[in-house]
């Protein structure tokens, strides 16, 4: 994937999304655990990530590391 990261969040709805490049059409898969990839539906590439409940995962912590199951390629 190329292109800039567009970081969305949702205060309200506590839901983060992170894409990669241009915005195209895509569905989201679920990975389980309130985690999706968005996926680009003509080229079938993961463009994206979004994530449920981020502010309650995060709460307390200084630090914010979440393991995503899926690898992202990112180029500059």
């Amino acid at each position: 994937m190329k292109g800039k990261l567009t970081i969305y969040y949702d205060r309200e709805g506590d839901f983060l999304e992170l894409n990669i490049g241009k915005y195209r059409e895509g569905d989201f898969h679920n990975l389980g655990k309130g985690i999706f990839e968005r996926v680009d539906k003509k080229t079938k590439k993961i463009t994206g990530i979004a994530i449920m409940g981020f502010r309650k995962r995060t709460e307390g912590k200084n630090d914010v590391e979440i393991s995503l199951p899926v690898g992202v390629e990112i180029t500059a």
